[in-house]
């Protein structure tokens, strides 16, 4: 079923952020946000928010704090790449650190914000932004595997296709030779003209297998065949 753009679906989050303080606030700042709906769940350690992602549970977005007891975010966020768990992820600190930014972005983190920053709206509409542009590359990703699906299969077609004239073409060259030598010889007039017809309906063929072996294979819609 198509989303309904007047009542756009609940987005899942998943919280791990040992400040009760502030998760307080930004689950005020999100239940105010444009009428959109945020379902969040909140886990204070790294340990907790692990066991609860193992579980592969249903969530658009996890935001990380950076300072958490037993395990930092950019340790935390390695080791949900490990565990091969493919979800965004906002990161959160306190401070401004490019050196951390930059860290955290080689694990494919989204955004760095730094939390006295992410006030009013700042935190919902960054959630909002950057799931729209996962969407968008998502949609980008799928449409190249599917053009390269789809111009793997035209270049399989076109290599058939000349395998095929250039087997017909060697039995229609050898026929053609014969015709050649026929008409050299002294053949009465239907015999003649029965040659001649052979040859020119040879011709046909040959001209037809040239313009399949040239077709630009490109332009044709093979799904619609």
């Amino acid at each position: 079923m198509a989303a309904d753009p007047e009542n756009p679906p609940p987005i899942r989050l998943l919280f791990i952020d040992d400040d009760a303080s502030y998760m307080a606030v930004a689950r005020h700042l999100l239940s105010k946000y444009q009428g959109r709906r945020f379902l969040t769940v909140w886990k204070q350690d790294p340990r907790s928010g692990l066991e609860y992602l193992d579980g592969r549970p249903p969530l658009d977005m996890l935001v990380v704090d950076y300072y958490l007891p037993g395990m930092n975010g950019l340790e935390l966020t390695r080791e949900i790449r490990a565990r091969q768990i493919d979800i965004p992820i906002i990161f959160l600190t306190s401070n401004r650190d490019f050196r951390l930014a930059i860290e955290v972005m080689k694990y494919g983190v989204e955004d760095y914000l730094i939390k006295d920053e992410a006030i009013d709206s700042v935190l919902p509409r960054s959630i909002i932004n950057i799931l729209e542009r996962v969407r968008l590359k998502q949609q980008i990703t799928t449409q190249a595997k599917t053009d390269l699906i789809a111009r793997k299969r035209t270049d399989a077609i076109h290599e058939l296709v000349v395998t095929v004239c250039h087997e017909f073409n060697n039995p229609l060259a050898a026929i053609k030779i014969s015709t050649d030598i026929l008409l050299r010889q002294n053949l009465d007039e239907e015999d003649k003209k029965m040659v001649l017809a052979i040859d020119a309906q040879i011709g046909v063929v040959e001209r037809e297998i040239s313009r399949l072996r040239d077709l630009n294979f490109e332009k044709i819609d093979f799904a619609k065949l």
